[in-house]
C-alpha cells in the first residue's frame, strides 16, 4: 500500500486542499520555521554593517555581504548533514523535530548574547538546525505521494506557500521591532515563532507515514564510534584553521565555496558508485547534474536579494510611504507576499495543464531567462546619474524574482524526489540543497565586488549569467529527456 493510501485511510480520507492531511502538519512547521529564519535574515545584513550607535556591529559592508552569503551557504551545506542523520541515524521525522529545537536555540543566542559572540553562536546554531529542517521537511512532503503522481508538483507548490507565509509575517515583526526597539528584540520574536512551530508540529507528527520514523540505511553495528571520531576531528581542524587565520570573516565565502564544490562532487560520486543504485536510477542521477549546476547559478543570482539588493533598498530606494519610512527588513516580506499571491496561481496552472505542462527542465530554463531579464530593470537607477528608485518599481522587479523562483524552487524540490534513487531519497534532496549552498556562497563572493563605481557593470553581468545559463541548459534538454523517461 502506498504512503498516500496509508495516510488517507488512517485519516478517513481527510484532505488538506485536496492533498494528504499530513501535508497540513508539515505546512505549519514550515510556516513557523520560515517565520523565524526569514525574520532574522531580514535584519541580519544591516545588523552587521550598521554602526554601533545604530545598534549594529560596524562591520564593513563588503565583508558583511560576504558573511551573509556564507551564512546562507552554511544553512544549505548543513542540509547534507541533516540528510545523513535522517537516512542513517534518526529517520526524517525525528531529525526534523530535533533540528527545529536547534533553530530555536540559535535565535535565543542572537537575542540574548552580545556582539560578535552572539552572532557567531546564533548563526552556527540556526544554520545547523535549518539545514536539518530543509532536508527532512521537503522529503517528508515527497513521501506523501505515489511515484509519478501528477499532484506532486502542486503539493510542493502548496508547501512552498507555507514557506512564504512565514517569510512574509516574520520580517514584518522583526523589521518593526528592529526599527522601534532594537535588533535583539527582533531576534527574540524569531525565537518565539520557532517555539510555536515546534509545539504545532508535536501535536501532528504522529500522522506522518510510519516509514519516515526509521532511517532507511541505519548505521552498521559498531560503526557509530568512527563517525563520532570523524566529527570530532572535523571540528578540531576547523578550530585550528580559525586560530591560524586561514578562515576569517573576509574570506568565509571563498572557503565555503571550495568546500561545497568538493563535497558535492564526492556525494555525486558516492551515489553514482553505490551498488544500491540501479542502472536506470544512475541515468537519472546523471540527468540531475545539469539541473544541479543550473540551480547553483540561479541561487547565486537570487541570493543578491539578501545582500546587494538589501543594501540597495537601504541606500538607494525611496522607502517613504505616506510620510512613514518602510523598515529595511520589510524587503523580505515584499518578496514573500508576491510569492503568496502568485504561488496559488502557479499551483493551479501546473494542475490544470497536467501532462501538458512544461517539463521540470523547461521550467528551470524559464526561471533563468526571467531572473536574467529582471536584473536589467535596475539599470535606469544605477550610476552617477541614477535617481532614487520608487518603491513601486522595486516591487515590480521583485515580482520578476518571484516568477522565476516559482518556476525553479518548488520544482527543484519535486524533481529531486522524482530522480532520487530509492536508497538515497533524503540525501538526494540534500544534494539539491547543496546547489543552493554553492549558489549562496558564490553569491556572497560576487556581492563583495559590488560598489557604487561598479554597480552598472555588476547588474549587467548578473543578467548575462542568467541568460547564458538558460542557453546551456537548453542544449542539455534532449539528454535529460532521454535519461528521465518515466520520471517526469
Amino acid at each position: 500500500m502506498s504512503n498516500t493510501q496509508d495516510t488517507a485511510s488512517t485519516q478517513g480520507e481527510r484532505r488538506f486542499f485536496g492533498h494528504p492531511w499530513p501535508l497540513a502538519t508539515l505546512f505549519g512547521m514550515e510556516v513557523w520555521e520560515r517565520f523565524s529564519f526569514y525574520g532574522m535574515q531580514a535584519i541580519l545584513l544591516i545588523y552587521l554593517y550598521y554602526e554601533t550607535a545604530q545598534g549594529g556591529l560596524g562591520i564593513r559592508q563588503p565583508v558583511a555581504i560576504g558573511i551573509v552569503g556564507a551564512y546562507g551557504s552554511g544553512v544549505y551545506l548543513a542540509a547534507i548533514l541533516g540528510g545523513w542523520f535522517a537516512d542513517r541515524v534518526f529517520g526524517a521525522e525525528r531529525t526534523l523535530f530535533y533540528s527545529g529545537i536547534i533553530v530555536m536555540l540559535g535565535h535565543i543566542a542572537l537575542a540574548i548574547l552580545p556582539g560578535v559572540y552572539g552572532v557567531t553562536t546564533g548563526l552556527i546554531l540556526v544554520a545547523l538546525g535549518s539545514g536539518g529542517v530543509k532536508s527532512t521537511c521537503s522529503s517528508l512532503v515527497g513521501s506523501l505521494y505515489e511515484a509519478g503522481s501528477p499532484r506532486r508538483d502542486a503539493g510542493f507548490s502548496i508547501f512552498y506557500l507555507g514557506i512564504n507565509i512565514g517569510g512574509f509575517v516574520g520580517p514584518l515583526l522583526t523589521g518593526l521591532l528592529q526599527q522601534n526597539a532594537g535588533f535583539h528584540y527582533g531576534f527574540g520574536i524569531a525565537a518565539i515563532g520557532m517555539a510555536i512551530g515546534l509545539f504545532q508540529y508535536a501535536q501532528g507528527r504522529k500522522l506522518l507515514p510510519d516509514s519516515q520514523r526509521k532511517p532507511p540505511m541505519p548505521l552498521e553495528a559498531g560503526s557509530a564510534k568512527y563517525h563520532v571520531a570523524g566529527g570530532v576531528i572535523a571540528i578540531a581542524m576547523l578550530l585550528l584553521a580559525i586560530s591560524l587565520g586561514w578562515v576569517r570573516a573576509d574570506n568565509l565565502a571563498d572557503v565555503l565555496l571550495g568546500i561545497i564544490a568538493i563535497v558535492s562532487a564526492i556525494y555525486f560520486y558516492i551515489i553514482l558508485r553505490s551498488s544500491r543504485v540501479t542502472p536506470e536510477e544512475r541515468r537519472r542521477v546523471y540527468a540531475f547534474v545539469p539541473l544541479f549546476l543550473t540551480s547553483a547559478v540561479y541561487w547565486a543570482l537570487y541570493s543578491q536579494s539578501y545582500t546587494v539588493i538589501t543594501a540597495f533598498f537601504d541606500q538607494r530606494v525611496d522607502r517613504t510611504l505616506f510620510g512613514w519610512t518602510v523598515p529595511v527588513g520589510w524587503l523580505v516580506s515584499i518578496q514573500a507576499l508576491s510569492v503568496i499571491v502568485f504561488s496559488g496561481v502557479f499551483a493551479w496552472l501546473w494542475t490544470t495543464l497536467g501532462k501538458r505542462q512544461p517539463s521540470s527542465t523547461a521550467k528551470f530554463i524559464i526561471a533563468m531567462v526571467i531572473i536574467g531579464l529582471t536584473f536589467l530593470g535596475y539599470l535606469p537607477y544605477l550610476g552617477a546619474q541614477g535617481e532614487s528608485m520608487p518603491l513601486i518599481m522595486l516591487v515590480i522587479l521583485l515580482i520578476g524574482f518571484t516568477a522565476s523562483e516559482l518556476c525553479l524552487s518548488p520544482i527543484g524540490l519535486s524533481v529531486s524526489t522524482k530522480l532520487a534513487p530509492g536508497a538515497f531519497q533524503t540525501q538526494m534532496l540534500a544534494l539539491f540543497f547543496m546547489s543552493l549552498a554553492l549558489g549562496f556562497a558564490a553569491g556572497g563572493k560576487l556581492g563583495t565586488f559590488y560598489t557604487e563605481e561598479t554597480e552598472v557593470g555588476y547588474f549587467i553581468a548578473m543578467a548575462v549569467i542568467g541568460m547564458l545559463t538558460a542557453v546551456l541548459l537548453l542544449v542539455c534538454l534532449p539528454f535529460i529527456r532521454r535519461a528521465t523517461q518515466g520520471a517526469d
